[in-house]
């Protein structure tokens, strides 16, 4: 049988109350006593029931975070920035991917809503928040990353990518490209279809200019390369003349089909590249990338303070609140040479 709170009480000359202020409050006892119950439970070897600590309270200290696809940096970066803060407030952040995967996706926040987490940070797949809502309205914190929920009951923290499209191709057009394609996918993503939206607006503004959409299964260096081999094996006039892609990890691929893998097409001279989310591997690029930059750090960090700010007001108190970033450009080699 397990050492119980109980013994390491009856080791310390102390009370039970006062093992459990030692493990949960600290401050609230003499630092003497302190010392002589961590003495007791290491020589004890007690280890804490958490399980039955988070029943008693009813919710954990852990967070369940939710991201489409953890092997994108972008989404690395805010899990890593989500961790960090999550830290600084004794909670621990349990990572899932849906895969783009609604079914998934599901899972997850059925198994993270059974473990009865301090909260949920998602980056949703689809509009249907049905199962999120019914999570929120039943008292369980759900903040929605990297998407813009205004005029909706949930908190959200989220970049303006409908101003980054528009970013990126207004940087196209100002050094003199004209055909441009826009490469990504799914086309029933939020982000592609907002930075596809922003793309449009850009290409409406300028005389001559025009946008061809190539959709993509996924947002991955694999489909950037079968789109970048695909626009390679055009005629020279066939082709568009700027290229941009949806993520990094998209135009990483287009570069590597017209650079590295027998391409005959330079980079920028005969079209130009740019990706958006400006993770590390862009500016590493055999040609370094330019690309729109969104703040990870700031969106994980922030999703954590949402979070916290949801999970400690009332529920009938509570005002959603909804961030939105602004994004910026970052122009490298693969758009100015």
């Amino acid at each position: 049988m397990g050492v119980s709170m109980r013994d390491v009480a009856a080791a310390a000359s102390v009370s039970v109350g006062t093992v459990s202020n030692v493990l949960n409050s600290p401050d609230k006892v003499a630092p003497a006593t302190v010392i002589r119950v961590q003495a007791a439970i290491e020589a004890l070897g007690f280890v804490r029931n958490d399980a039955a600590r988070q029943l008693r309270a009813g919710r954990s200290r852990c967070v369940g975070l939710v991201v489409l696809d953890v092997g994108n940096p972008f989404f690395t970066d805010i899990a890593r920035a989500a961790e960090r803060r999550a830290g600084e407030h004794d909670l621990t952040v349990l990572l899932g991917t849906s895969d783009d995967d609604e079914r998934r996706e599901h899972d997850y926040i059925d198994a993270f809503d059974e473990q009865r987490v301090y909260g949920l940070l998602v980056s949703p797949i689809g509009d249907d928040l049905g199962r999120l809502d019914l999570l929120r309205r039943r008292g369980t914190p759900v903040i929605l990353v990297d998407r813009d929920a205004n005029g909706t009951p949930f908190d959200s923290v989220a970049v303006d990518d409908i101003a980054g499209g528009r970013l990126a191709v207004s940087h196209l057009c100002s050094i003199g490209r004209r055909r441009i394609a826009y490469v990504g996918g799914p086309a029933g993503l939020r982000q592609v279809a907002d930075r596809l939206r922003g793309a449009e607006q850009a290409v409406a503004e300028v005389d001559g200019a025009s946008l061809e959409v190539v959709e993509t299964s996924a947002l991955s260096v694999l489909a950037g390369r079968e789109v970048g081999d695909a626009l390679q094996r055009r005629s020279p006039a066939a082709r568009p003349d700027a290229v941009f892609c949806a993520n990094d990890l998209v135009a990483i691929g287009v570069l590597q089909a017209f650079t590295m893998l027998g391409g005959d097409v330079r980079v920028p001279d005969d079209i130009a590249l740019i990706g958006y989310d400006d993770i590390d591997f862009a500016r590493s690029a055999v040609v370094p990338l330019s690309s729109v930059q969104q703040p990870t750090s700031l969106i994980g960090a922030t999703a954590v303070e949402l979070l916290i700010s949801a999970a400690t007001e009332s529920p009938q108190r509570h005002q959603p609140s909804n961030p939105v970033f602004q994004p910026e450009l970052v122009a490298r080699a693969s758009t100015l040479g």
